[in-house]
Order: C-alpha cells, then sequence, then structure tokens
C-alpha cells in the first residue's frame, strides 16, 4: 500500500483550486487503533479525510483545525484533528457501531451520524480559535462539508469523500477531494467544471482502488477537462498523534490542588488513556506529590 498524500492544483487563471488526497493508510490506521465496525471505519474514515483536505488549507505551521459531529446517531460524537500539513488524528465516541445498508446499498453513514450539527474549529495560534457552527445536511460528510463552505466562508465548492472496506472491515481504498471556485469565476469556467463533476462516474474510493498512485491525475483531469491547471505541490500525510506524557502531567496540573491531593489520598496510580490513539500513561502517587509541590 502507498502512504496517504495530498495534491493540490489549481486553474492556470487562478479561478479554481483542488485539493486531492488518497487517505487509505490514514483510514485504515485508525480502523486498527479503534477497532471500528464497517459502517463507523466509513464514517470515521470520511470525517478523517475532509479533517485532512481542510487542515492542509490553514496557512501556518502552528495552525490546527478540530472537526465534530454531534449527531443523535447511534455513532455518537466523530472528531478530526489536523495539522497545516493535513496529518490527522480522530476518534469516534461509538466505534463499533454497525447499520444495515442504506435505501442504496451502500453503507449507512448518514443513519450512524443522524441529526443534529458539527463544528469546525480553526486555531490559528491567537488563543482565541475560530468556531464555524452548521447544521448536519445529510450526515454523509461530504454534503455537510460543502454546506459548510457555502455558508460559513461564503466559498462555492464540491467536497467528494468515500471509503471502500473489505469483509473483515479493513479499508482498502479512502480518499477524497474539494473543489472550490474563486471570486470572479468566468461562467464558462463555472459550467465546465460542473459538467465533468456530473460525468465523474466513479466515486472516489473506487477511483483510488482502481488507479493506486495514478488516483490523483485521473481526478485531476477528470475534473479540470478543457480548463489548463498546475500542481503545485504534494506531499505526505499520515495518522499522527501528538499525545505525550508530558502532556499528561500539564492536564493533571490544571486540575488543580484539590483535585490533585485527592488523587494523592486515594493512594492508587492514576491512568490516562488517550482518545485519539489509546496510548496509556500511569502516574504513581509519588508523581502526583511531585506535581502538586509544582503548584
Amino acid at each position: 500500500m502507498i502512504g496517504s498524500y495530498i495534491t493540490r492544483a489549481m486553474s492556470s487563471d487562478g479561478s479554481a483550486r483542488l485539493f486531492f488526497t488518497d487517505s487509505t493508510e490514514i483510514v485504515q490506521k485508525a480502523h486498527e487503533i479503534h477497532g471500528t465496525s464497517k459502517t463507523m471505519t466509513a464514517a470515521l474514515g470520511r470525517v478523517l479525510t475532509a479533517t485532512s483536505l481542510m487542515g492542509c488549507m490553514l496557512k501556518d505551521k502552528g495552525n490546527s483545525l478540530t472537526l465534530q459531529f454531534k449527531g443523535d446517531g447511534p455513532a455518537g460524537s466523530v472528531v478530526g484533528v489536523s495539522d497545516y500539513a493535513g496529518n490527522v488524528r480522530g476518534y469516534a465516541q461509538n466505534p463499533a457501531v454497525e447499520l444495515p445498508p442504506n435505501s442504496h446499498g451502500k453503507l449507512d453513514v448518514g443513519g450512524a451520524i443522524g441529526s443534529g450539527s458539527f463544528y469546525v474549529s480553526k486555531d490559528m495560534g491567537t488563543g482565541e480559535p475560530y468556531t464555524g457552527l452548521c447544521n448536519i445536511v445529510s450526515g454523509e460528510i461530504a454534503e455537510d462539508i460543502t454546506e459548510y463552505f457555502a455558508v460559513s466562508e461564503q466559498t462555492p465548492t464540491v467536497c467528494a469523500l468515500g471509503v471502500k472496506c473489505d469483509l473483515l472491515n479493513n479499508c482498502i481504498a479512502a480518499g477524497g477531494f474539494i473543489l472550490q471556485l474563486m471570486p470572479g469565476t468566468d461562467e464558462r469556467t463555472v459550467d465546465i467544471l460542473e459538467a465533468n463533476i456530473l460525468n465523474m462516474k466513479q466515486s472516489v474510493s473506487a477511483i483510488v482502488a482502481e488507479y493506486g498512485e495514478k488516483a490523483a491525475l485521473h481526478v485531476l483531469e477528470s475534473v479540470f477537462k478543457g480548463i489548463e491547471y498546475q500542481v503545485f505541490d504534494e506531499f505526505d500525510t499520515e495518522y499522527r498523534c501528538t499525545c505525550s506524557r508530558k502532556a499528561y502531567e500539564k492536564a493533571l496540573i490544571s486540575l488543580g490542588k484539590k483535585e490533585l491531593q485527592e488523587m494523592i489520598d486515594e493512594g492508587k496510580p492514576i491512568e490516562m488513556t488517550c482518545r485519539f490513539c489509546v496510548r496509556r500513561e500511569s502516574f504513581t502517587p509519588d508523581e502526583l506529590t511531585g506535581m502538586l509541590k509544582k503548584l
């Protein structure tokens, strides 16, 4: 399997830009970490793919983006967090949820997510993250992302996401793309792009499965057919958790003197588990006492 990557391109006249990712390795890693069912591999996989694509739109190295779906479906909260380079991590509140196929015979991601709201939070390093709130349109994720850009950022956008699983719930193909129109785009260009999107018969996951390393080229040539374009970069991405023992210590210290003292008085080690990578760290009463002294 090739690693996950993002390809970014723009029409030669600067009127439209496209971000494509083959996120197969990222989604499979998430499945292995969280033990997701087939439906939830697709649900979490689509959220991670969208988060990675949106994250690579950030400008600075210290920026990050969080995408959180909070529907009333059995999946519960589904979260993705990306850095500016598209490296992403995430989790689902109920990763084992499995549903019958929907009316189209596809994995019922919309049924798992349900109705409600989703959030896009951008941390630009200023201490006050920008958070946009949108109603869930379908729960299928791609339509919801399209709606977010139209409503919250007033940017005409097409988002396509897909995850393909085998009988063992493993991800065998995953990917997505976001196409956006820039201000002042010529109507002729809009018409060509719309026609090209409508003429794409295969899903993104089917394209990734069939074309492998050439999937990005196939998508670019399909979307920009009849329009000159340029690829301006391509880079590797991965499922990357940023947790550390030091971060856990900071979290414990932030609880304050009273909470720490109560933990120390219990005389038992405190175990903490990362929701993103399920890594566990244990802290002894003596270590907690050292943290209390720092306060």
